[in-house]
């Protein structure tokens, strides 16, 4: 029965690795090992890979927007690239496990010309993202060196159970092979394992943590309200996140011709293309900054069907028929409706200007509406950084926020506003 087992193990592990249903010729050894070699980088190369995908899928949003820029069209491409990715890193596992199969039977290794083909295609694409990664993305590395560092016991975890499997497989090789041989498979066998085991040593995980030393949760913010529940920076979104007991509202603000501030976050050419129904309002034109448009024309444009439409973050079948009505409903506001909104619930806002080459000007009108808004100085997180010596003087209460640690020390701040894969998790607590 077991010799039945083998048999049937052998023929589907050579049929899908070389397309050969009967037993081929004899091959080097060298040439076999070298086959095995490269489908195990090629499976460790896929998943590490998918890893990263991981790491950055806390900011996928972020990368379907830069992608949506580009094309001028939407679609989920972060999970594109994921579904791709776990198929080829699935496809290497599935070979590197019909070799081990053929090795254990003492079967030759032939890989097919097909199987080159897709290693080869996984390596270009592969290597053509994580170029991407590096040129448009460069700070999502930091991210996966964060994600490392959390995960890094239940990896260790992984590669003891992975040896514990492999052990087996290594001892049959081990007693039948000649006295040399058998040196240096002990040996590599001895420094994985010392490795594997020893690692513990250096890894200096967040998730390893006494109860008494856990720090105090974390205070929510909505970033552009809830953007999963309601179409980004639209009163709706805001009111949403409330829900959620966010204790700010984080949001974008430019200005339009007649000077107006607004909320939205996409700027330069085309920003209104991915939130907006401008396309249909306005056929033909193109718009490439805020003050290409008063706000009464800003005013008629739509900021819900894009979100009911495109899905941003497959959430929408959860909202009920009547929150889709809402959504679909939805205007583009000034940063005056939410000021008024945000004093109503007593929350903080903070916000960037987008317009980086017109700040100065910007913040004169911004101020002078947060002023005029009756507000409380309190609950504004001053993020801009230019003119922010007048705008102490104008608004001494305004909380200033900093963008590093440089300027917090130096001014005595007390607030931050940094990514959190660019400051050290122990100064986080």
């Amino acid at each position: 029965m077991l010799s039945q087992v083998c048999l049937c193990c052998l023929f589907f592990s050579r049929g899908f690795y070389s397309c050969r249903w009967t037993e081929s010729s004899s091959q080097r050894r060298k040439c076999r090992w070298l086959s095995l070699l490269v489908v195990t980088l090629m499976s460790l190369l896929s998943l590490c890979w998918l890893y990263i995908c991981f790491a950055i899928s806390n900011d996928q949003q972020n990368v379907n927007e830069v992608i949506f820029r580009t094309l001028k069209m939407w679609l989920n491409y972060f999970l594109v690239v994921v579904i791709i990715s776990a198929v080829l890193a699935s496809y290497c596992i599935l070979l590197l496990l019909f070799a081990l199969i053929q090795v254990a039977l003492e079967e030759q290794l032939h890989l097919h010309w097909l199987h080159k083909i897709i290693f080869c295609f996984c390596v270009i694409f592969i290597t053509a993202l994580a170029s991407g990664v590096s040129i448009k993305g460069r700070e999502e590395w930091p991210t996966v060196l964060t994600l490392l560092q959390a995960t890094a016991p239940f990896l260790q975890f992984g590669a003891v159970g992975a040896l514990t499997l492999l052990s087996p497989f290594v001892f049959h090789r081990f007693h039948l092979a000649k006295t040399r041989s058998k040196m240096v498979i002990a040996g590599m066998f001895l420094v994985v394992s010392a490795a594997i085991f020893l690692c513990p040593l250096l890894i200096h995980s967040p998730c390893l943590i006494e109860v008494q030393e856990l720090p105090e949760k974390p205070k929510l913010i909505g970033h552009r309200g809830a953007p999963m529940l309601a179409p980004e920076n639209t009163i709706m979104s805001f009111n949403r996140s409330l829900k959620c007991g966010v204790i700010a509202f984080e949001t974008d603000v430019q200005l339009s011709r007649n000077r107006t501030p607004f909320l939205m976050h996409d700027h330069g050419p085309d920003f209104l293309l991915r939130t907006t129904n401008v396309k249909d309002k306005f056929n033909g034109s193109s718009f490439n900054k805020s003050t290409d448009l008063t706000f009464e024309q800003l005013r008629t444009l739509n900021a819900g069907e894009q979100f009911l439409k495109n899905d941003p973050y497959s959430t929408v079948s959860l909202l009920s028929e009547e929150e889709k009505e809402t959504a679909g409903k939805q205007t583009i506001p000034t940063l005056l409706d939410l000021l008024k909104f945000a004093k109503k619930h007593n929350t903080s806002v903070i916000f960037d200007l987008k317009n980086k080459e017109t700040e100065e000007i910007d913040t004169n009108d911004t101020v002078k509406t947060i002023l005029e808004s009756g507000i409380p100085q309190s609950l504004i997180l001053w993020l801009p950084s230019k003119e922010r010596e007048v705008v102490k003087k104008q608004a001494p209460d305004f909380i200033q926020v900093y963008e590093n640690e440089t300027d917090l020390e130096k001014n005595n701040g007390s607030h931050l506003n940094v990514k959190y894969s660019e400051i050290k998790m122990k100064n986080i607590r």
